[in-house]
């Protein structure tokens, strides 16, 4: 599991940013809000080098009708991947190497706040950070690891987690 999570890169946000206009650029026509979310988002913690974005559509069935046209861009449309509601992008290099992961939903999707929730409370939470960063090295030290072993090591953190950051988040929203 070498090389699966790495110490978080000032560039991300750069690389977030670039990314941004490049698919509002393609998605031309679709009103488009684009978050920066995942662990490349949050300073000072691990995380696997693959830029996560968020966006938020007032209508799918846009993103549906244009889908294709992220193929131009290098992603591979992978439809609602499981979670409905939701439409998945990914963009993979020639050689296989997984770089953007590009999430959308509809604006009224509880998703969306659960994405941003988590973000903000790790920013606003260091502790919480450094202890998420730490769990992240703990099992891709493990000899052996797998792929699915890393992210089932890392769930019953994020469900606890999301918990206390959309109630934190809640009653931040509220001010």
């Amino acid at each position: 599991m070498v090389d699966l999570v790495v110490a978080h890169d000032p560039n991300w946000k750069a690389d977030f940013d670039a990314e941004k206009r490049a698919i509002k650029a393609c998605l031309r026509g679709v009103d488009i809000m684009l978050h920066h979310i995942g662990s490349t988002a949050i300073e000072r913690i691990l995380a696997k080098p693959i830029i996560d974005l968020l966006g938020v559509v007032s209508d799918l069935s846009q993103v549906d009708a244009n889908a294709r046209a992220m193929e131009g861009l290098g992603y591979e449309v992978m439809g609602a991947f499981g979670i409905e509601g939701r439409r998945y992008f990914r963009k993979i290099t020639a050689d296989g190497r997984r770089t953007h992961q590009l999430h959308i939903y509809e604006k009224n999707s509880p998703h969306i706040e659960r994405h941003l929730a988590f973000r903000e409370y790790l920013r606003e939470h260091a502790n919480v950070a450094s202890a998420y960063s730490d769990l992240k090295e703990t099992l891709v030290s493990v000899e052996g690891q797998t792929w699915g072993g890393y992210l089932d090591g890392k769930d019953a953190f994020i469900i606890e987690t999301e918990k206390d950051a959309l109630e934190w988040y809640q009653g931040s929203q509220s001010i």
